[in-house]
């Protein structure tokens, strides 16, 4: 062909056929290999990893995730507008939208709701940050609440008998209980009150605690009422992450029976809390009292952040004596701690 000369019309086609062609491999290929990446954003128990490092930290915080998953599909999708570039962005776009809508959907399905009823048995979760929280703040969300059973990481025992103090001089009469793990000399303790009502308790020393941070097992001196436990795993940390792994193993341990109630800062969401379950229930023989409320996308850290931004790291788990009438986290307190209250309102069967 002369040059400058017009290109042959069967020409023209065949070569727009083979572009045609390639950019369909293109998409076919990044679909494939984009599949399963997908399913690692949306569901990584489905490879087992969900306590993976790099994964533990993602999965914590599905709302940030799929908005930026939904803002990388929206820019493939323009990229694919031009007809040259559509095989790859085009395949691009779909992986990152459907992993998008499927942290979404998630979020949809474990829900938000805050409702909190009456029942038989209010337990409260706060994480008080060291002191970043005064005992007065605390016995007010206490009294507010009408909690019989209050877990408190991070908050010594000076604290919590003040706590323990304001409350019962407003008629609420608790008893404080504190913990600083198994070889006794942890600086960041962890306590527990108990409602005077539910009658004595003693910690359990033979059930020990989580490594590096405090926990502890409390049983009713006369074995008439529910096991209490108070948690507080190490976070998922690149240097902590067995000590992590090996807390929440502790935690499922100690769901041993239907009386059970587990309440504390576990540093780790329902996602992560996967495979650690036995005879249904989901940590160990324990229940997330927040899943079956309705409330478990609802965010309890950072405080710093909306609640649909924040991971539900804090949670009340329950055996099946129990049932959950309903679950609320408070935005109220403001951000005195870096973590928001969890209330759970409980019936007995």
């Amino acid at each position: 062909m002369t040059p400058g000369a017009e290109e042959p019309p069967p020409a023209k086609a065949n070569r727009a056929r083979s572009g045609r062609s390639h950019r369909s491999l293109r998409l076919l290929v990044t679909l494939l290999l984009g599949a399963p990446v997908a399913v690692l954003l949306v569901w990584p128990q489905a490879f087992g990893v969900q306590q993976a490092f790099g994964v533990s930290q993602l999965i914590a915080f599905r709302a940030p995730v799929a908005l930026i998953l939904g803002i990388g599909a929206a820019i493939c999708t323009a990229v694919a507008l031009f007809p040259r570039r559509w095989g790859i962005a085009a395949g691009l776009a779909i992986v990152l939208g459907t992993a998008s809508l499927g942290n979404a959907s998630v979020l949809l399905i474990r829900g938000s709701a805050n409702t909190l009823p009456q029942g038989d048995l209010t337990v409260l979760v706060w994480n008080t940050q060291g002191g970043a929280t005064a005992p007065d703040e605390v016995a007010r969300l206490v009294l507010e609440t009408g909690a019989d059973v209050v877990s408190l990481p991070e908050m010594d025992d000076e604290a919590a008998a003040e706590v323990a103090r304001l409350v019962s001089a407003d008629g609420h009469r608790m008893l404080p209980h504190t913990t600083r793990g198994e070889s006794g000399d942890s600086w960041i303790p962890t306590s527990l009150l108990i409602a005077e009502d539910l009658g004595a308790y003693r910690i359990d020393e033979a059930a020990g605690s989580t490594p590096g941070l405090p926990s502890g097992v409390w049983r009713p001196v006369d074995g008439s009422g529910p096991t209490l436990v108070a948690a507080h795993p190490l976070p998922p940390l690149p240097g902590t992450l067995d000590e992590w792994r090996a807390g929440l193993r502790w935690v499922a341990a100690q769901c041993d029976a239907p009386d059970v109630i587990a309440a504390g800062d576990l540093n780790a969401t329902v996602d992560h809390l996967s495979g650690l379950g036995e005879d249904g229930g989901l940590v160990g023989r324990c229940h997330d009292a927040a899943t079956e409320a309705g409330t478990a996308a609802a965010g309890t850290w950072p405080s710093t952040v909306p609640t649909w931004i924040a991971a539900p790291i804090d949670h009340v788990l329950v055996g099946s004596d129990w049932t959950v009438r309903g679950v609320r986290v408070v935005t109220t307190t403001g951000p005195r701690s870096d973590h928001r209250a969890i209330v759970a309102v409980l019936d007995a069967r």
